[in-house]
């Protein structure tokens, strides 16, 4: 089980801003006059002096606090900003992450199997079955919002997984991949809702995105081009998913900066667990 990020872990995507000024010059030419609202002349009687006017200059404005990327579009763009970056190049042009390890490299063969995609079918529903659960009992009051939305897969999954032990197929067991994030998403959503709700975004928004685009390319390839239901959504997906960026912009508002940010750094793992799901595929 993966342990829990520290809410004060900063992310290597989530510089914090450096709250030091930059050197004079720099940071003197980034303000306008304005921002230094008065100065006042006081008149001082100085002991066995003549009196003399000191000017003391008195400034009350702070500076600005420096913007995370996309926050002045909502905190739905600060998580699709962060997603997006932790792509390749090659998968995203605002792509930045380097491949390191021998399974980020993308598919030089696409060969999908009947197997391996049922083992991808059925993790993916145990972990729907999951996140949808957990919506509907509710640990937090905030996670009420997310019921309904018409994004929920487990029900569509259900259907494709009887339509092919109708084709003769045996139905496996859920694997490990699926196990193992179900288990830890249970454990995330009872004492740390940030994190659960980073979760919930990446699962449902790269299934409507990426996540059809692989469908479209396993049904070419193994299921005759037949669109499973997986795929399908009751509504204009469109508007689904804004109702639903509607809902996480309003439930953040009541976020601090700090857990924000912790919410945040939780996206390289949704994006690791629901990797070793998808490449159950090619199994």
């Amino acid at each position: 089980m993966a342990s829990l990020t520290p809410i004060s872990h900063s992310h290597s995507l989530l510089k914090r801003p450096n709250v030091r000024p930059p050197p004079p010059p720099s940071f003197f030419s980034s303000f306008i006059l304005k921002d230094f609202p008065y100065s006042k002349t006081l008149s001082l009687k100085l002991p066995r002096m003549l009196t003399r006017n000191v000017v003391v200059s008195a400034t009350t404005a702070e500076k600005p606090r420096k913007r995370y990327p996309g926050e002045a579009k909502g905190f739905v763009e600060e998580m699709r900003f962060v997603a997006m970056k932790l792509h390749t190049k090659e998968q995203a042009k605002e792509g930045e992450k380097e491949v390191k390890q021998p399974e980020e490299r993308p598919v030089q063969r696409w060969e999908p199997s009947v197997d391996g995609y049922l083992k991808f079918l059925v993790d993916s529903k145990l972990v729907y079955d999951t996140l949808e659960g957990i919506i509907d009992k509710a640990p937090f009051p905030s996670y009420a919002e997310f019921r309904d939305t018409g994004l929920e897969r487990s029900e569509k999954l259900a259907k494709d997984l009887q339509w092919f032990k109708e084709q003769g197929y045996t139905i496996p067991e859920p694997s490990s991949p699926g196990v193992t994030y179900a288990e830890y998403l249970k454990e995330l959503s009872e004492k740390d809702p940030q994190a659960f709700i980073c979760h919930f975004y990446n699962i449902y928004f790269a299934h409507s995105a990426g996540g059809r685009m692989i469908g479209k390319k396993v049904a070419e390839k193994i299921l005759d081009k037949k669109e499973l239901e997986f795929y399908k959504w009751d509504g204009d997906l469109s508007q689904l998913l804004q109702n639903v960026r509607d809902k996480l912009n309003k439930v953040a508002e009541s976020w601090t900066r700090e857990e924000k940010n912790h919410c945040l750094e939780e996206t390289e793992k949704s994006f690791k667990y629901s990797g070793d799901i998808l490449r159950l595929i090619l199994s």
